[in-house]
Order: C-alpha cells, then sequence, then structure tokens
C-alpha cells in the first residue's frame, strides 16, 4: 500500500504507473462478524457501542469482476447506515449479503463471515475489470453508493427501481471504509478538485439523498418559493437540503435541537429557525403510544408565524416515528411529504385524515440514481453546494467515528481518513478553494 500512496502523493504518476502497480493481496478495512450479531443482544440500541462491534485488520482482495473498479480510497466518511450495520438493527446486513450470494458465482464472493463497510469514498482507481471504458488507473475520484444489475426491465426509466438493487458498503461487501474498495464503474464520478480528499468523500451518499428527495422530480420537485420544513436542518441530510432549498429560490424552515445548530443553519443563510429544544415541542407522550394533536397544531401555528401566514409546501422528512405525524399535520393542502429514512423508528403514526381530505402526497426517497447523484456531484464540483464535513477520525477510530453519529454527538458529516496520512492534502484547484473557504469550513469547530 506505500507504493500506492507514494504513487498518489507523487502528483505525476501517470495512467500506466498506476497500471503497474502490483496490487496486495490484503488490505487494511472497516468490518463487523457475523459470528458476533447477536453480541448486543439484551441491549437497547442506545447501549449498543458501535467501538465493540467495528474492527479494523487485514482482509483478502477480492477479485475484480466485468464492469468493476478497485479504488485506493484516501477518505470515506460515517453514514446512518453503517451505525445500523454495526449494531445490527434493525437486521443483521450478512442476511443481505446471503441473498446477494445466491445471485451468481460472482456474487458469491460478497458472502462472507466479515463485511467491510461504507457507503462513501474519495480516491483513486487502481484497476478495473473487463468491460470499463470510461475510468481508467490514476482516475481521482468520488463514489456514490448505488449498487445495481440491470438485467431486468425495471431499472431502466429509474435505476433505483431495478429489482437487484442495493446500497455499496451497507447491502453489498468491500465498502470505502478500508484502504481499497471494490465498486461497479458506474458508481464513479469525478472528484470536485478545490476539496480534501476528506471533504470529497463526505458529500456522497446524503448529498445524493438529499438531491433526489428534494430537487428531482422523483422527489419532492422543489421549486422557487417553495416553503420547504427541513429537519435536522444543521446535520448530515438537512445541512444539504437546507442549501438546495437556498440555492433553488425556495425558503427553508430548519428544525434545529439547540442554538449551536441554529446558528449553523443562519449561516448557511437560512433565516426562519425553529429551536425544538427552546419552543418545548412534545408531539408524543411519556410513555411513547400517544401523540398530541394540539402540539402538532402549536407547531403549525409557529411555521405560520414565520412565513408569513403560508403552510408548507414540502417536508423533508427522515427523523421518521418521532415527528410524521405533525409532518402530515403542517403541509399544505396538495403538498408533499418527502420521507427517506427513519432514524427515530420506523412504525410511523399520522391521523390519515389530514392527508386524504387534503390531498397531501406521501413521496418515498431512497438515495438516487446515476445521473441525480451526478447532478448532485457536479454541483458540489461548480462550488453550488458545499461539504458539510465537520469532525474527521482515522481508520483506525472508525468505532469512536459510528459512536459520534449513532449518539448524535455531531454536526453535519463525520470523516475518516483511510490511505490519506493526514487531513487537508489532494486540492488540485486551490484559486476556487480561496473563492469558497468559509463555505467548506461552516461545519467545523462547531
Amino acid at each position: 500500500m506505500q507504493n500506492i500512496l507514494e504513487a498518489i502523493q507523487s502528483g505525476n504518476a501517470t495512467s500506466e504507473d498506476f497500471a503497474s502497480l502490483e496490487l496486495p493481496e490484503s488490505y487494511r478495512a472497516a468490518f463487523v462478524k457475523k459470528d458476533e450479531v447477536d453480541m448486543f443482544e439484551g441491549l437497547t440500541a442506545k447501549e449498543k457501542d458501535p467501538r465493540k462491534s467495528l474492527h479494523v485488520d487485514e482482509v483478502p482482495l477480492p477479485e475484480l469482476g466485468p464492469g468493476e473498479a478497485f479504488v485506493a480510497v484516501m477518505a470515506s466518511a460515517i453514514n446512518y447506515n453503517t451505525v445500523w450495520t454495526s449494531i445490527f438493527e434493525p437486521v443483521s446486513t450478512f442476511g443481505f449479503l446471503e441473498r446477494y450470494g445466491r445471485n451468481s458465482e460472482l456474487t458469491k464472493r460478497h458472502d462472507l463471515p466479515y463485511h467491510v463497510v461504507g457507503s462513501d469514498l474519495a480516491g483513486v482507481v487502481l484497476k478495473t475489470g473487463p468491460g470499463v471504458t470510461k475510468w481508467k488507473p490514476g482516475d481521482r475520484v468520488v463514489a456514490h453508493c448505488l449498487s445495481v444489475e440491470l438485467e431486468g426491465p425495471d431499472g431502466h426509466n429509474d435505476t433505483m427501481l431495478d429489482t437487484e438493487q442495493r446500497i455499496w458498503g451497507f447491502e453489498t461487501n468491500f465498502g470505502g471504509l478500508a484502504d481499497v474498495a471494490m465498486v461497479k464503474a458506474n458508481q464513479l464520478m469525478p472528484k470536485p478538485e478545490h476539496l480534501t480528499w476528506e471533504e470529497a468523500a463526505s458529500p456522497g451518499l446524503v448529498n445524493c439523498t438529499a438531491y433526489r428527495q428534494l430537487v428531482s422530480k422523483n422527489g419532492g420537485d422543489m421549486k422557487q418559493g417553495d416553503n420547504v420544513l427541513i429537519w435536522g436542518a444543521s446535520g448530515g441530510l438537512g445541512g444539504f437540503a437546507t442549501q438546495y432549498a437556498l440555492n433553488g429560490g425556495a425558503t427553508p424552515v430548519c428544525v434545529v435541537s439547540n442554538e449551536e445548530k441554529a446558528q449553523i443553519a443562519r449561516s448557511m443563510g437560512a433565516e426562519l429557525i425553529i429551536n425544538r429544544s427552546e419552543e418545548g415541542y412534545k408531539f408524543w407522550n411519556d410513555e411513547g403510544t400517544e401523540q398530541d394533536p394540539r402540539e402538532w397544531k402549536r407547531f403549525g401555528a409557529r411555521i405560520r408565524e414565520l412565513t408569513g401566514g403560508e403552510d408548507i409546501d414540502i417536508v423533508f422528512e427522515h427523523p421518521g416515528r418521532e415527528t410524521f405525524g405533525a409532518s402530515v399535520f403542517v403541509t399544505r393542502k396538495g403538498g408533499t411529504i418527502t420521507t427517506c429514512a427513519s432514524t427515530s423508528g420506523y412504525m410511523h403514526e399520522y391521523d390519515n385524515r389530514y392527508l386524504w381530505m387534503n390531498l397531501k402526497r406521501i413521496i418515498s426517497s431512497h438515495f438516487a440514481n446515476y445521473r441525480e447523484s451526478w447532478e448532485a456531484n457536479r454541483l458540489i464540483a461548480k462550488g453550488k453546494i458545499h461539504p458539510t464535513l465537520s469532525r474527521t477520525y482515522t481508520l483506525d477510530e472508525v468505532g469512536q467515528a459510528s459512536l459520534d453519529v449513532h449518539q448524535n454527538a455531531h454536526q453535519g458529516k463525520v470523516g475518516v481518513l483511510c490511505l490519506a496520512p493526514e487531513e487537508g492534502q489532494g486540492v488540485l484547484d486551490h484559486e476556487m478553494r480561496a473563492q469558497h473557504e468559509t463555505a467548506i469550513n461552516r461545519f467545523r469547530g462547531v
């Protein structure tokens, strides 16, 4: 791996130089073990500690198949799916790997007693498999996490509808929290060259998810002037949703949990802020068995106070159970609730009268197709949207990085250095970086 790192850092290695590099038989990776899936039995989700289940050690380099690529990973990032994998909730991801492994001789590579995790990366292509023509060794890339087979007709209008659609590093093996990752070539996109490795790695999953959920016609189809309610507006997803709303001429109504997070939202240009802690909204009783519609109404009244009497056009939903009833209630007649996750619980409850009688729509949104991901990455590369990186750990500290996200003790995205020996490396376009330095560093130090 040292020869690979030296070639990347030299700045003058050619594609031929990278193609001639000898690949290692094994590489360092973060993974969970199949024989430990019951290690947290009897504990609540919050009591489960990713530091105990995530291991960092050498694993064998897999065989490279057609249409695939090996990437030297300079940096990656933590997403909630890595947290879910590490605490084996809501299910063990080894079930995903087993099912994928039954598809073919080639997919059997993924069904292993360990699962290399991670759904983000920034790095350099090392080798491509048969049939790959767009990418070559030495290309500086980021990767989106959509893995598709596209052998059936279902995914050819929207690849997210492919019957064999999976999230790389969560429902497949050989993810990005490692020194080497194996991806399909159609996951690759050009690295934004005004960003460091860790900055470029951090938008990936959440940026593409936010783009589809809010901007794309497959999601909220946001237009100028829309009032957009954004839960967790300073978080990994919400930080991008807030930027997309502002960038697209909409008005974000940002829900945050403390003043520190409110300041981040304001620094992005948001003006309408709801601090849940200060205003004390309590949508559920203490037992968590019944919602209080009076609190929905109080929440809706506060929104109207901020917007000058207008209701919400689009709700950017991802907390799930805790907030979904309120989200449905406060949406305007004919408005849209888009949902991409359920971090507070999967069993949503809402009063359907407010949905059907007012012709509201609930739209499910799951990651993004290649075109949506490309557009989201293009906006990063053009300096229209900026990363939300707040803190970076080393790969050996991946358990602590995941614990931060699990306990919501973070802002924006948490990065992880893999091959990169330190932060701040990988920038080629220094002039463009200087134009956006403040925005790039907005989430740091908070």
